[in-house]
This record gives structure tokens, sequence and C-alpha cells, in this order.
């Protein structure tokens, strides 16, 4: 007997501007999806154009009406960064939205981006810290909920102060878990400084649990030249809801803290199964690592200094 899958109603989106990074594969595209159903306008900023069209026209072949863009954004380039927000910047628009879903796991040896960071602290932390920085007009002209998709990895270990970029000792896993702690951080330093400064920014977190995307699939470029046992368990378990879930469940945390009026701002959001690591969305006790305002602050600084970007009120 099939089993029942967890899904939620998102509201009507007509009119709203989203921003989803990571949207050619896996949760970001359901999430655009998910979104351009429900009326928004969506923006899927992609590092290879061709599986972005091809993206997008699968959603169009499923949403037919949805209103898509894809454009050009590399998280590993802080210059690529600074190019997509200034073509947002100059068309002026402001932004309701802005998942940021896009994300690396686990090289199997340390690999640096166009700038020299670490890959995965490069684009799963520095690059949204990069892009929410530089949209933060169009943020606060939006009044924008910003949903930052951490891991269930980030109740693990912590930030690796004493070695941020993994270039003394690269442990793939640890420097993941640093990496979505990292963003983590920000996104609740995000909604402090908001509700200080007034900026009209919701912003908050989610986890998918555990769910069956490519993050642990086969990926040449990053010296992965098969999928990963990991995620052929996870593919089995999430038929049956076991320990694992869907992608189409995965979405659902991120889809609720973006859209639904009743997430709030520094909150968590992800599965309320067993373990959260399943089940429908709803809030859950942030994590110790990312819920220390000192670290955020620390972090928040840190990343200033690291991509040259400083925020004023």
């Amino acid at each position: 007997m099939a089993r029942t899958r967890a899904d939620i109603t998102v509201a009507d989106q007509s009119g709203k501007l989203a921003v989803v990074t990571g949207a050619s594969d896996g949760l970001g595209l359901l999430l655009a999806q998910r979104l351009a159903a429900a009326g928004a306008e969506v923006v899927m900023p992609v590092r290879n154009a061709v599986k972005g069209r091809a993206a997008a026209d699968r959603i169009r072949s499923l949403v037919p009406g949805a209103r898509l863009t894809v454009q050009s954004l590399d998280l590993a380039s802080l210059r690529s960064v600074e190019t997509f927000a200034g073509q947002l910047l100059a068309d002026g628009r402001p932004i309701d939205i802005l998942i940021s879903n896009a994300g690396v796991m686990n090289p199997p040896s340390r690999q640096e981006s166009a700038d020299g960071f670490e890959l995965q602290f490069a684009v799963n932390h520095l690059g949204h810290f990069a892009l929410i920085t530089r949209l933060l007009p169009l943020l606060r002209a939006g009044r924008a909920r910003v949903t930052t998709q951490t891991s269930f990895g980030a109740n693990s270990f912590g930030v690796n102060w004493d070695d941020l970029q993994s270039a003394r000792r690269y442990r793939a896993n640890r420097a993941y878990s640093s990496s979505k702690i990292a963003g983590a951080l920000v996104a609740m330093e995000l909604d402090r400084r908001s509700r200080a400064e007034g900026w009209g920014i919701i912003s908050n977190v989610a986890h998918p649990g555990i769910a069956a995307t490519n993050l642990l699939a086969a990926h040449p470029e990053m010296g992965r030249s098969g999928d990963t046992p990991q995620v052929r368990v996870i593919r089995f378990l999430s038929r049956f809801g076991v320990l694992a879930q869907t992608v189409e469940e995965g979405v659902l945390p991120a889809l609720f803290a973006a859209t639904s009026p009743l997430a709030a701002g520094g909150a968590l959001y992800g599965p309320s199964g067993p373990f959260h690591l399943t089940g429908a969305p709803a809030e859950q006790k942030p994590y110790r690592n990312i819920a220390d305002p000192a670290a955020a602050t620390r972090i928040w600084a840190l990343s200033e200094r690291l991509t040259g970007i400083h925020v004023t009120a």
C-alpha cells in the first residue's frame, strides 16, 4: 500500500517576485515549481545555463503560464554574485522572497573557489552572504521573506573558527557542517538586524531532514565519479518514508518558512517526524550551533571582511 506523503497548501503568491538559488535541480527545482504554481514570478539563478533552461522548461510543462527567468550565477565566484545582484538592482524591482538553497556537499578532496576559499564554505555560506547583503535594498523594499536552507548536519560539530578554509586539515563532513552553520548564523543575525533597524525583512532557517536529493550523487567536477553509498540508501529508504523522504517532501520546510503567514523570523523549520528526519514541516528548537548571537555577530563580521561587503544601516 502506498504511503501518505506530507504536503502543505501554499498561499497565493501572485504579484510576488521570488529568487531561488540552485533552482536547476533537487530541492531548488521543486521550490521554484511550487512558487510558480502559487502565482509567483521566479528568478532562477543557475551556474549551468543549459541545465537551468531545461529546468525552466520542465516547470512550464507542469505549470502552464509559469513566469520564470533563468539567469547566470556562480556562488563560488564573488564577481559572479556581484554581476547577478547588479542586474536585479538595475531592474529595481523589490524582492518578496529569497530562498538561499544552492549548495555543495562533501567533495572527497579539498577544492577552492575562484576567490581561493574552500569550496563548501564559499558556495554554502560566503556566496549567499554576498548575495543577501548586495540585494538588501531590494529585500528591504519588498519587506522580504529570506529563508536559508541549512542541513541536519548543522547540528554536528560547529564553525571551524581556527581553520575556516580547512587549509590545515580537510575533513569533508566537518567543512560541510561548518559552512551550513555559518549560513544559518547569518540568517539569524539578519533577522536580529532587521528588527533592530526596522528593515521589514523576515529571515529564518529551514532544513529538509534527510531527503533524496542529488547532493551526494555523482559530481565529476567535484571529483566524485559515482553516487555515494549514502545517497543510494537514502533513495531506497525515501520510498517508504523510513528515516528519509522524497524531494517533494524535503522542500516543505523551506516552502513553509518562505510563504506561510505563520512562519516567524529567527526560527528554524524542519520535518516534524521522529528525529526531525521526515514528516510535515513544523517549527523546531534551533540547534545550539545556530542559536548563539555572539557567534552570529562574529561570523557576520568575518564574512564582511572576506567578501569586502560592509553593511550599513
